[in-house]
């Protein structure tokens, strides 16, 4: 109703504040443009920031979006400010700083600044909200620091000293946001914080490093993270950091670590457990710091040497330490097979006999004797297990091991030793003769006979010259391989079979009675083609009234045998007590046709004797002839069958080719005598003269003719369709598949091939097809003879030969899916990818490289140049140093960065390490120190900065320099700070000599004292320091006037001259407060008296004269501190004395009170001075001591 009323009075002034208190806005505008009237708006606004303060801001808002704004917008911020609106101020300055422009800056650091001091976490809202990015950001982030939003601070800061200085307040930072925002910085950076963190309240800290350890392990490196927990000496740390880790890692270090860490923390179970199960952790590290770590508990120590076959070095630590207990538990319960090796390792620790006798019999039948008497034989105290053995042999063993030993024992000691190698049956006669061997050859010729150990046996007698034994011993075992072996004219031996022959003649098959022995005797001299002494031995054995002279079956045996060897007419004569027709049989088995003769002529076997000329010597003439000697109808009938075998007939026609009369005439033929002969021929006779019908009709009916062979001969004589009738009634289907071949019939063929089922057969079928391209019937044969590796060869040659690769691939990749599909087939399909389709090659071995002969295709691939596939199949093979030379050498076509690294840590020769760091220095610079880090223990890091060194690129590998420096190696050390003294990076060269001290120190330093930057003379001075040049190092001080570490120096080094020496420097150079500083440096190392003097002299009392205050305390508190022992002294002395007066008899006078020199009282001179003779009117101190 006002409003109204102001408006229809016409009161603008009044309309206006009345639309302005009420907040229409809209209304204002559209008033004051219908009226023309301007606004005050500046009058507006004080008024609504004392009355409305939401309309003030509401009314900013409107003005702000005005073009152009009728007051300026720090003009309004500042009206806000004023009034300590910050509230209203906060909700403009949103509005007007919507655009985020660069010109805003002032305004935004206002805005945040007012909030920060005020109301923090509005501040912290807005810079969350991310709408403001052009404000002061370092000024902020300090404002964030003491406004206790400490992360914000973080996110702005990006100076280290700030970084650190503010994550100091973990308390106050929330854990997940700050691991967060370690996500964001370098690696050094982050370690450094860690450090810092970790170092300012390790307690609280610990948790929350660790988690960050863990989140960023990828990016900081376990190797680095374990770094620092471990200078910082936080084992508890590090034992939470790896704990998470050691489950899916497979870094050696790594596990060892965590090994340490555990032991460092006393969590025994879990060191017990890791030694146990983890197969990652380096053996011989962590058995050398389970060793030097001493731990109660040896449990985490057995488990390492047991595993990795440490057990001598187990037992010698165990036992050295007095831990027998975990000895006998380990042999009892942990690994009784390893009882020998501990009884070894105690031996050579020269423990007691009881106690190793009572560790074997505690284990018992567990131990695996061998290997017990093997370590103990070693050390020549076999003896020692004699209880144990004997014991064993009470409890009726049969086990040969511990035979053996007893009997070793019992030679050794010549305890009646053949008795027992004769009866005892258990022994191993090749081990305890070869034992005995050394010490009698005779026992142990007794050991190997009884065993059969014939080649053992042969060897000991001729090295001792047992020939008779021999001879006697092989002519016994009646072995015809031993036989051959000792009479071997080509062995080593050969030497000895001169006298082995003369006692096997002389001595020993004249003393045999068994036909056997004799028997295989004269075999053995007939394969070894010794005639003379074989005539010599059958002349000894038959001929000269030996046991056997009359033995039928021995002389059958020797006349046969000797068939070869002997003139044979001559035994034949002179032996009458043998097997005539077996002898004959023999005889003409070896061609010898006239004794056999002779032999049926002499048993009167005539129809044999005829048999001989005319079937064997092929004599018909001499066969007439003798058939009329005999003149009987037995061997007149064999004489006319030989006469009609020659079938004179049969081969006129054939010479005349008259075959149609040749059938009539063999029918006829037939008739009268049915002959398979007769039948032959007459088939062949059909086949010849093209009768095909009369043929069939013929083999289908009764008959002897030999089919097969006529077939034979049909096909040799190209006449292929009789041949096939003929293989096909027998039926031969595997020379029917070679006729139908002939023929043209392919598939026929196949059927033929596929029932004969022969490798030859499928071949000569293959080899048919592929001539006249019948491809699909060649594949089909293919199958079949492909699964036979013997022959894929040959069918593959065939076909590449022919240029038919295409077809030969196919073939083969059909063949790789059968059930009977062996190495050769994927190994020839890979030849023929090679050579013919490379594309395919790599797919093909990456799919069947377990399948494949790779050292035949590594030279087939190489051949072809396919360097890719190459360096593959030598991955595959393990020939790492080749994949590595091939990546190298091909590098265009077969190098890769990750497969590089993965080879290079596997490879073998170190010089191949050495050839692809050149490698990379050439062609990958920047993937250089990846590769180092890779190869780290595998590298001569002294050889490796050698090298860099010559070809001056030491500065590439830098970051692989620091990582290895922690091996304290001189080359290194020297290379690295040569680099940062380049890099004029002073801090961390002055780390890097207080870590790693190996290096030429003086050399160093001699080169820094001169260097143009003062902190690096700083450094030289510091390496004197560390050298005990404390004089150089005070004379670099006092060059750069840095007094305070000449000062620090001098008192280090403990020299009293040194330190007047610096006192005088001061007072010439009058540097009266650096004097005064130097008495208080060097307090101990100065003299009171030179002090006084040099500052009286020098009118520098006032300064020396704080340092005479602190003398006068010193010696005063000396003083009271003597005086006090002294009077502690004297009450003590008192004390005894009235003791001792108590105990004296009553009778005695009581002692005088004066003090006379002759009683027995105190005097009052003893105890202490008298008052007044330090002090009173004789003046000093007042009151004396």
């Amino acid at each position: 109703m006002a409003l109204a009323i102001y408006r229809a009075c016409n009161c603008s002034a009044k309309v206006i504040g009345a639309l302005a208190e009420k907040g229409d806005f809209d209304g204002l505008v559209a008033y004051t443009g219908q009226s023309g009237q301007k606004v005050d708006y500046m009058f507006l606004l004080q008024s609504l920031m004392m009355n409305n303060p939401a309309g003030a801001v509401s009314l900013a808002k409107m003005i702000i979006k005005q073009t152009p704004p009728p007051i300026d917008v720090n003009t309004i911020a500042d009206l806000f400010l004023q009034r300590n609106m910050v509230r209203e101020a906060t909700a403009f300055l949103l509005e007007a700083l919507a655009g985020d422009k660069p010109e805003q800056a002032p305004l935004q650091s206002k805005l945040l600044e007012i909030n920060l001091v005020t109301n923090p976490q509005v501040a912290d809202a807005i810079l969350a909200n991310g709408t403001l990015t052009h404000y002061d950001r370092p000024r902020v982030a300090q404002m964030c620091e003491k406004a206790g939003l400490y992360m914000r601070a973080l996110q702005h800061y990006t100076d280290l000293v700030d970084i650190k200085r503010t994550m100091a307040n973990t308390h106050a930072i929330d854990p997940q946001a700050l691991t967060e925002y370690f996500g964001s910085l370098s690696k050094e950076w982050a370690l450094d914080c860690m450090k810092e963190i970790l170092v300012a309240n390790p307690a609280q800290n610990l948790q929350l490093v660790v988690g960050i350890a863990r989140e960023y392990t990828d990016q900081l490196g376990s190797d680095s993270i374990i770094e620092l927990f471990e200078s910082q000496n936080n084992w508890q740390g590090l034992y939470l950091y790896l704990g998470g880790r050691v489950a899916s890692s497979e870094d050696p270090n790594e596990h060892f670590k965590y090994i340490e860490a555990a032991s460092k923390t006393n969590q025994m179970p879990e060191v017990e457990r890791m030694t146990r199960e983890s197969v990652f952790y380096d053996p011989e590290r962590t058995k050398n710091f389970l060793q030097e770590a001493k731990l109660a508990d040896a449990r985490p120590l057995i488990n390492v040497c047991d595993r990795y076959d440490m057990v001598g070095d187990l037992t010698q630590y165990l036992y050295q330490n007095n831990m027998l207990r975990y000895i006998e538990g380990y042999v009892q319960k942990v690994s009784p097979a390893k009882t020998p090796a501990v009884v070894g390792a105690l031996l050579d620790a020269e423990a007691p006999e009881e106690f190793i006798n009572n560790l074997i019999l505690s284990v018992r039948s567990l131990l695996p004797v061998e290997q017990l008497v093997e370590e103990v034989e070693k050390r020549h105290r076999l003896k020692l297990l004699t209880p144990f053995l004997e014991h064993l042999i009470s409890e009726g063993t049969t086990d040969p091991h511990v035979h053996n030993a007893l009997g070793k024992i019992i030679i050794d000691t010549n305890n009646n030793p053949e008795h027992f190698l004769t009866t005892n049956p258990y022994y191993d006669s090749l081990t305890v003769g070869k034992f005995a061997e050394k010490r009698d050859p005779h026992l142990a010729c007794v050991a190997y006979r009884r065993g059969n150990c014939d080649d053992a046996l042969v060897e000991c007698t001729n090295k001792n010259s047992f020939f008779k034994l021999q001879a006697r011993y092989v002519v016994e075992r009646s072995d015809m391989d031993l036989w051959l072996k000792v009479l071997d004219p080509d062995s080593a031996n050969s030497e000895n079979r001169k006298s082995l022959v003369d006692q096997v003649i002389g001595t020993a098959l004249p003393e045999s009675k068994n036909p056997e022995e004799v028997s295989v005797t004269v075999k053995a001299f007939m394969a070894r083609e010794l005639q003379a002494e074989l005539i010599e031995l059958l002349e000894k054995i038959v001929l000269q009234n030996s046991a056997f002279s009359n033995n039928a079956n021995l002389q059958n045996l020797l006349i046969l045998t000797a068939i070869k060897a002997a003139p044979l007419r001559d035994f034949v004569h002179r032996l009458d007590n043998f097997d005539g027709p077996a002898v004959a049989e023999k005889a003409i088995e070896y061609n010898l046709f006239e004794e056999a003769f002779e032999i049926y002529k002499k048993f009167n076997l005539k129809v044999q004797a005829i048999k001989v000329i005319l079937h064997s010597m092929k004599d018909i003439p001499r066969g007439a002839e003798f058939a009329t000697k005999a003149d009987e109808a037995a061997v007149w009938s064999e004489l006319g069958h030989a006469q009609l075998e020659a079938m004179v007939v049969t081969d006129k026609a054939k010479n005349a080719e008259v075959y149609e009369e040749l059938v009539k005439y063999l029918l006829m033929v037939r008739k009268k005598q049915k002959e398979p002969r007769v039948d032959t021929e007459l088939v062949y006779a059909y086949a010849r003269a093209g009768q095909m019908g009369h043929l069939e009709a013929f083999i289908a009916g009764t008959h002897q003719a030999n089919l097969q062979a006529c077939g034979d001969r049909c096909y040799d004589e190209g006449m292929y369709e009789a041949a096939q009738v003929l293989f096909q009634h027998i039926p031969n289907y595997a020379r029917l598949g070679s006729t139908l071949v002939k023929l043209g019939q392919f598939q026929a063929a196949v059927d033929a091939a596929r029932k004969a089922n022969s490798p030859r057969t499928w071949k000569e079928v293959l080899f048919a097809c592929v001539d006249n391209k019948e491809f699909r019937l060649a594949q089909l044969c293919g199958l079949s003879i492909i699964i036979n590796a013997d022959e894929l060869d040959e069918v593959s040659e065939y076909y590449q030969r022919l240029g038919y690769y295409e077809e030969l691939i196919a073939l083969l990749e059909s063949g790789i899916g059968l059930e009977r599909a062996h190495m050769g087939i994927f190994t020839e399909l890979g030849f023929l990818y090679a050579r013919y389709k490379p594309e395919k090659l790599m797919e093909h071995l990456k799919l069947f490289s377990a399948k494949l002969n790779i050292p035949r295709l590594i030279r087939v691939t190489e051949e072809q140049q396919h360097w890719k596939e190459l360096t593959y199949l030598y991955m595959q093979y393990d020939e790492y140093d080749n994949a590595a030379a091939c990546m190298m050498a091909h590098s265009p076509v077969a190098w890769e960065h990750v497969q590089f690294k993965d080879v290079s840590v596997r490879v073998s020769n170190n010089d191949v390490h050495y050839r692809s760091l050149q490698f990379y220095l050439d062609e990958h610079p920047a993937l250089l120190v990846d590769l180092l880090n890779v190869l780290q223990s595998r590298l001569d890091h002294a050889r490796v900065v050698d090298m860099f060194r010559k070809q001056s690129h030491l500065p590439l590998i830098k970051d692989y320099l620091v990582a290895v420096q922690k091996s304290n190696v001189p080359e290194v050390n020297e290379a690295l700070n040569s680099l940062l003294v380049e890099e004029e990076d002073y801090v961390a060269l002055k780390h890097s000599i207080e870590q790693y001290d190996n290096f030429d120190q003086p050399g160093l330093a001699s080169k820094l004292e001169k260097h143009e930057l003062i902190e690096f003379r700083r450094v030289a001075a510091l390496l004197y320091k560390k050298n005990l040049k404390w004089r150089k190092a005070v004379e670099l001080a006092k060059a750069d006037k840095l007094y305070k570490d000449a000062m620090e120096t001098t008192a280090q080094s403990g020299e009293s001259e040194l330190a007047e020496e610096l006192l005088k420097y001061f007072i010439k150079i009058n540097e009266k407060e650096c004097f005064a500083a130097a008495l208080y440096t060097c307090y101990d190392l100065m003299q009171p008296d030179v002090v006084l003097e040099l500052a009286w002299a020098n009118k520098m009392v006032d300064f020396a004269f704080p340092y005479m205050i602190q003398v006068v305390k010193e010696y005063t508190g000396k003083v009271e501190l003597l005086m006090s022992e002294r009077k502690d002294q004297h009450e003590e002395k008192e004390a005894q004395r009235n003791a001792y007066a108590t105990l004296m008899p009553l009778a005695l006078p009581a002692p005088p009170t004066g003090g006379s020199s002759n009683g027995y009282g105190p005097s009052d001179t003893m105890g202490g001075f008298q008052g007044g003779q330090f002090g009173g009117a004789g003046g000093g101190y007042p009151g004396g001591f």
